[in-house]
């Protein structure tokens, strides 16, 4: 004998409603049975049901009611619709409605019992499914957004009032500064949670495999296309599709999404038919779009379709209270992940960390912080420790080509007017110019020390 289920049968005659419950008690199951559609709405509001199997004609309206009932119930149950070889066409119509199936009379004992099994394992299967994403949606939640300072703490005002909505969000932030991340508590702090969250790296795909990944194909638009495919707008819909490296995206493709934004429409690659999406769509972007759009590689049209709510994730080196607060997190989490109690930096450890410039932003900062405790086994990182783990991972920089006449003298004079350019151009603003010149502000401001250069230009 299988799981046990709980079951509403609603019908008008007595024998099927007897025939029904003896059947399905003798099987396991709880059943409760209906008259009419009255009664089981009652007995609906009341009581938590996994399938509801119900005749198509009732005495005081029709099994599409009970459908429709059952179906807004927070529990949600599968819906059977039983129905008479002459009415078969309204019971499709059911199905399109939202039933599961429907069972034709006079009702054959085992379809019966094996359609009733199929609906309860699909209604146990998506409460499952619902239980994941909550919990997804609790891993990504607002709170895990770790951050005190003042610029962080307006980020996470922002996200609270878009996600309350479904404007398109430009979320704008140098590589590694979570953009991701952002882009999950906006989805799963709103409406759509229970909804697909789905992102895609528009940098990693050639230009046709990006399109047929966002808008799916049709059986023969190409070599190899067997079957029909759904694109990610399709497998998206009624949730978020997070569009990362926005700018990245070819043109042609720009004005077909241009398209989805404007109409909420798609066409499958080799296909005329139109499919109507409901997709929020949000955009990240390490990339000056503007900039992009002066040299004719993006739609200013696009632009302004998706920045419709601009949130910017300022860089951890402009956040440096931040940083302390990052780094017991990730011990924590990483101490977690390998069992063992939560280890802490010494403060001249900490000073380390809020010197240095996490080019990287917070995805090198966790990054370190996993070596740290991977590395380690004493409850306490010293200076000294955090500074030769924090060098495990340091890539140098290539050094630039120079002429072989050129001597040290002549390089340091070439950085130094380097640096001074920079710092005109930049108003005397060391952020700007450092940013510029592809360097931490704190490299730039020994830079500048070792130069002899004024911080104010």
């Amino acid at each position: 004998m299988g799981r046990a289920y709980r079951i509403l049968v609603v019908d008008d005659e007595e024998t099927i409603r007897s025939m029904l419950r003896d059947l399905l008690s003798a099987n396991g199951h709880q059943v409760d049975d209906a008259v009419d559609t009255r009664s089981a709405v009652q007995l609906l509001r009341g009581r938590e049901y996994d399938v509801v199997l119900t005749d198509l004609m009732l005495p005081d309206g029709d099994g599409l009611e009970v459908l429709r009932i059952a179906r807004s119930r927070p529990y949600d149950p599968e819906v059977l619709v039983i129905t008479a070889y002459g009415s078969i066409d309204s019971a499709v119509e059911a199905v399109r409605a939202g039933a599961f199936d429907y069972l034709t009379k006079p009702l054959a004992t085992q379809k019966l019992l094996l359609t009733v099994d199929r609906a309860a394992e699909r209604r146990s299967l998506r409460t499952e499914v619902s239980n994941l994403r909550r919990e997804v949606g609790e891993r990504y939640a607002q709170k895990n957004l770790v951050g005190t300072s003042a610029a962080m703490r307006r980020v996470l005002e922002l996200i609270d009032i878009v996600s309350a909505t479904d404007s398109a969000v430009l979320i704008q932030g140098e590589s590694g500064t979570g953009k991701e991340l952002v882009a999950r508590a906006i989805h799963y702090g709103g409406a759509r949670a229970t909804r697909h969250f789905t992102a895609i790296n528009c940098a990693a795909l050639p230009e046709a495999l990006l399109e047929s990944e966002l808008f799916g194909y049709a059986k023969g638009a190409f070599t190899g296309a067997a079957t029909d495919h759904k694109g990610l707008f399709e497998e998206s819909d009624g949730g978020t599709l997070l569009l990362d490296e926005i700018g990245d995206m070819p043109l042609l493709l720009q004005g077909k999404l241009l398209r989805v934004l404007q109409e909420g429409e798609i066409r499958r690659v080799g296909s005329a038919a139109v499919r109507r999406v409901d997709v929020r769509i949000l955009a990240s972007t390490n990339r000056s779009l503007p900039d992009l759009i002066r040299d004719g590689r993006f739609r200013e049209d696009l632009f302004y379709r998706l920045n419709v709510i601009p949130l910017v994730i300022p860089p951890l080196r402009e956040r440096a209270e931040d940083v302390i607060a990052l780094c017991r997190h990730f011990l924590t989490v990483h101490a977690g992940k390998l069992g063992r109690p939560p280890q802490t930096l010494t403060p001249d450890a900490l000073q380390v960390a809020l010197h240095h410039d996490w080019p990287g932003n917070v995805r090198e900062l966790e990054n370190v912080i996993e070596r740290a405790v991977t590395l380690t086994s004493s409850l306490e990182i010293s200076a000294d420790e955090f500074q030769r783990i924090l060098g495990l991972g340091h890539v140098p920089a290539r050094p630039a080509a120079a002429p072989a006449a050129a001597d040290a003298g002549s390089l340091q004079n070439a950085e130094k007017d380097t640096i001074l350019r920079a710092l005109r151009e930049a108003g005397g603003n060391q952020t700007r110019a450092a940013i510029a010149l592809g360097m931490g502000r704190n490299t730039l401001w020994r830079k500048m020390k070792k130069y002899g250069i004024e911080s104010r230009i």
